[in-house]
């Protein structure tokens, strides 16, 4: 977004919780604003989408505890916007449906602030839906009637409870746990029977989503004894009776569990799409990511490389080595900026280390003349080994920080080898993130982390920094160094058969301990 003199905010919905729920506008907007004002009922897993770069401002909203006051809050965004910033401010469910959204709209009108309303699903709908009740059914009620148990004023004493039997559909209500007691005998004081079916839904729409079904005599007792807790809702009608019969979210295959994807930002999109496909929420922790090698002494030896490769590549004696998307990515970044025509390297061979960098050197145009059994650099050199003779020239470009089970083998044969590094990794996100994925853990709500690779092992371990136990991470690795890596600092481990990130997510499906 470009910045003006005055700024702008955009008042957003989030949504419930499951990252599937945000609307494209919003999940435009998490990519495009200088700064995001968000609640403490944001999931982990959509504050994982927002870009590590972005300016973030936690005011820690939730029902009647506010880590911010409102009125301080309104006047962050209209100080943001002063300043100049695009603003978002994220918002739990719809921000309009109890979310105070219309107070911090009309500050920002007073201020003479620019700003635009985005809606959000409502968890009065949605989370219902998750959890296999529908909030309208023909054979049962017409209508639906959202309550807030929480108001500015005078709390449930406000709620005229005879009004709402008399309506006759399904009771809604939001931030009201707490009083569920007094909202049950209400009820029936005005006269709804005792018998009829509710719920409590705790962490809606979430892999840690928990409900309870019962009716308006029991409910507060069976809540007491499962321990729900804030945030949940409340619903009460005859469609809760239908919550077995259209039960869905946890059917799926990896419905109810929570995975930490560790792999790079840029290649994070696609594998975690999959999991998601199969109801995993997943939550992005880039424990490493990647960043071109741009000073002249780099690129020098960038360039004298490819010139040794360009003049023995016509005798076909010229290996070009990857052992990672990234490093394929940036090589072919360095040929265009460069105005190195690879038509310069027509009669090279190249090797990479398994499918995912096959896939990627692909993409330009290339197709790999040799990927190994086994994804693993080891492998790899072994594997390019019995196919160069003694002058051939193999250059690998790869990470700064490299495995050194690569060369040997090669060597032994009488080949030149050469190590190119072609950008280096470093911590993926902030503090503050590191503290969000510290509290996931600390709650249980973390299932698996996947590994991609040792340096994603060392990337988390270094993020943690000493503050948890990792003999409790369970961890999902691609291959076996990745796997030594992990158990290295006492992990669990269970690794795929095939280092590629669908062996991960078959591996994933058939474990009976994840």
């Amino acid at each position: 977004m470009k910045k003006e003199k005055k700024g702008k905010v955009w008042i957003a919905g989030a949504g419930p919780g499951d990252a599937g729920l945000l609307t494209v506008r919003t999940a435009h907007l998490m990519r495009q604003a200088d700064v995001i004002v968000y609640d403490a009922l944001i999931s982990a897993e959509i504050l994982s989408l927002i870009p590590p770069d972005t300016r973030t401002i936690y005011v820690g909203k939730r029902s009647d505890h506010h880590l911010v006051p409102q009125e301080e809050i309104n006047q962050i965004l209209v100080r943001e916007a002063e300043l100049g910033n695009h603003v978002l401010r994220l918002k739990g469910g719809d921000p309009f449906v109890f979310g105070r959204g219309g107070e911090e709209a009309q500050t920002l009108r007073n201020a003479g602030i620019d700003f635009e309303i985005v809606p959000g699903v409502t968890s009065g709908v949605a989370v219902p839906a998750y959890a296999g009740i529908p909030v309208t059914h023909r054979d049962y009620t017409s209508s639906f009637h959202v309550i807030t148990g929480h108001t500015r004023k005078g709390g449930l004493t406000r709620i005229d409870y005879k009004a709402l039997v008399r309506l006759g559909g399904t009771l809604i209500f939001l931030m009201g746990v707490t009083a569920l007691p007094e909202i049950c005998t209400k009820l029936r004081e005005a006269g709804m029977p005792g018998e009829t079916p509710a719920a409590v839904i705790q962490d809606g729409t979430l892999a840690c989503q928990k409900s309870v079904r019962s009716d308006l005599i029991h409910l507060p007792e069976h809540v007491l004894e499962e321990k729900i807790k804030a945030p949940a809702i409340i619903v009460v009608g005859q469609v809760c009776a239908l919550g077995d019969e259209c039960s869905w979210m946890k059917k799926r295959p990896l419905g109810g569990r929570q995975i930490l994807v560790t792999r790079p930002e840029e290649r994070n999109r696609s594998f975690a799409e999959s999991l998601r496909s199969l109801g995993a929420q997943v939550i992005g922790l880039p424990a490493i990511r990647t960043k071109e090698l741009k000073k002249e002494e780099d690129r020098e030896r960038i360039r004298k490389a490819i010139s040794r490769i360009s003049k023995r590549a016509e005798a076909g004696t010229a290996w070009i080595v990857f052992t990672s998307a990234a490093g394929v990515d940036v090589f072919f970044s360095f040929l265009k900026t460069e105005r190195i025509d690879v038509r310069s390297l027509w009669r090279a061979r190249f090797a990479v280390i398994g499918t995912g960098t096959g896939k990627a050197l692909e993409r330009k145009g290339i197709l790999p003349d040799l990927i190994p059994d086994v994804y693993e650099a080891r492998e790899l050199g072994n594997t390019l080994a019995k196919k160069v003779t003694r002058g051939d020239l193999v250059a690998a470009f790869r990470a700064r920080e490299a495995s050194e089970e690569l060369f040997p083998p090669i060597r032994e044969q009488g080949a030149d080898c050469l190590d190119i590094p072609v950008y280096e990794t470093f911590a993926g996100v902030t503090p503050a993130w590191v503290e969000r994925i510290l509290a996931q853990f600390e709650g249980g709500k973390i299932d698996a982390v996947t590994f991609t690779s040792a340096s994603t092992v060392r990337g988390f371990v270094n993020m943690m920094d000493g503050r948890m136990n990792l003999k409790h991470v369970r961890a999902l690795c691609i291959g076996r160094k990745t796997e030594e890596e992990a158990r290295s600092f006492g992990m669990w481990t269970i690794t795929s058969q095939e280092a590629t990130v669908e062996s991960m997510i078959e591996t994933l499906l058939e474990a009976e301990t994840i």
